[in-house]
């Protein structure tokens, strides 16, 4: 089936990526947000942001090799017979956004769930009278992987347009070994034929499977059938899992992800949504991240600091339920790593816009421009423990993202409805 979908996207392809051979220069930039040189955890004065006007980036095969000021740059290019990509009207240039949590591979619509709570009816609630994420998984057990392939192809077509040029992307609506891998598989097609940069999680626990009664038999059942599968057929080296009321308690999930890690997966954590505890759970079995964070307290950020977990705050879930976002300021102000990304799913986070949802935390939270924005970019790339980009530097990737102003300050300001005018991945224009 893996081979007759990927004959039929090799027919079909869009977007297909790849990266300049030669150097290449672009600029000028009025001004060039490199993102560089910034703390890893803590609070950021918009002073501490390394700003290069009239700057411009040199690359080489996807690379960036030199960045600084652009007629410095073009001297250069000019005598080593560069190709030049000339910028000619005002632009800003920051890094690619990094989505590092998202569940963007799935089929059909929730929009029922979202009537129900709009009514007045809780996440909870619907979870318990059979809808939610169960819903989710019926449909995406419907579809197809052909299907699968093309609904998640289109979401990434928007994703990138709107300048995310490395997304994190969760299995999770499948629930079953065969189900599971299909997904995951979507995840690999996709990723091989779309210039969007897609890192696959595996999130079989996502929560209980209606064909099992006990949560403990399942999990071990994932340890011991889809896991070593995944990690044979190279589909995923990220495992996550839900710590929640309706999903799995502490005590499975912190042998679970131990049991994981030894597998060789690095772990991350669906965290403090509802109720604490996950955090606890991540920071024990030191996972990267913790994710969601809602209910989170001082003890929780302490523990979280302590362990070295990046805080993952996700306000589209905010958004979509109607309930108060992550203590991002209080994170930062503990010493956190902060990273912001969407939870993009059909279910409590529809929306999906990056950029929107980080400005808007921005301004509930009071967070500076060069939090906000380093936890699309750098500490988002941290997130999901990618030390090659989320900077504009020498030696990172050239994913790089262009807005069409002259001061990087409108970005935020507008609140998401500036979108970028070119987004580069690998030194390609996309």
């Amino acid at each position: 089936m893996l081979e007759a979908t990927r004959a039929k996207v090799k027919d079909n392809p869009h977007q297909t990526m790849k990266h300049e051979t030669s150097h290449t220069l672009i600029g000028p930039f009025c001004q060039v947000l490199t993102m560089a040189g910034l703390p890893e955890v803590g609070p950021i004065a918009d002073e501490q942001l390394e700003v290069i006007e009239n700057g411009g980036v040199l690359m080489f095969e996807g690379q960036i090799v030199l960045v600084g000021d652009y007629q410095k740059l073009l001297n250069i290019a000019k005598e080593e017979q560069y190709t030049l990509h000339k910028i000619d009207q005002p632009m800003v240039l920051l890094p690619g956004l990094v989505d590092a949590h998202t569940h963007i591979c799935f089929a059909g619509s929730r929009a029922n769930d979202y009537a129900m709570r709009v009514a007045g009816k809780s996440y909870l609630e619907i979870a318990r009278s059979g809808g939610g994420i169960l819903d989710s998984v019926r449909k995406t057990r419907e579809a197809t992987l052909v299907e699968l392939v093309e609904l998640l192809k289109k979401r990434c077509d928007r994703h990138l347009a709107e300048g995310v040029t490395t997304c994190e992307v969760k299995s999770g609506y499948g629930l079953t070994t065969e189900e599971e891998i299909k997904m995951l598989e979507a995840i690999q097609l996709v990723n091989k034929h779309h210039s969007l940069e897609l890192i696959p999680t595996c999130l079989a626990a996502h929560m209980r499977p209606p064909e099992h009664t006990d949560s403990r038999l399942y999990l071990l059942e994932v340890l011991s059938h889809l896991l070593p599968q995944i990690k044979e057929q190279g589909l995923a080296n990220r495992v996550d899992i839900f710590i929640e009321e309706t999903a799995f308690n502490e005590e499975e999930s912190l042998e679970y992800l131990i049991a994981a890690k030894e597998l060789g997966f690095e772990i991350t954590v669906h965290a403090d949504q509802f109720s604490t505890g996950g955090s606890r759970i991540a920071a024990e079995a030191g996972a990267i991240s913790a994710d969601h964070l809602e209910a989170s307290g001082e003890a929780e950020i302490a523990l979280m600091k302590q362990s070295g977990v990046v805080a993952t705050v996700l306000p589209g879930a905010s958004l979509g339920l109607g309930m108060h976002y992550a203590p991002a300021r209080k994170m930062l102000d503990g010493g956190l790593c902060l990273a912001i990304a969407t939870d993009w799913n059909p279910g409590s986070a529809p929306m999906g816009d990056l950029l929107m949802q980080a400005a808007l935390l921005g301004a509930a939270e009071k967070l500076t421009v060069a939090e906000t924005l380093a936890g699309i970019t750098v500490r988002a790339a941290k997130a999901l423990n990618l030390t090659d980009r989320g900077t504009i530097e020498k030696g990172k990737l050239a994913d790089l993202i262009a807005f069409p102003t002259d001061n990087y300050k409108e970005i935020l300001y507008q609140q998401g409805k500036l979108k970028p005018a070119q987004v580069w991945k690998l030194g390609m224009e996309v």
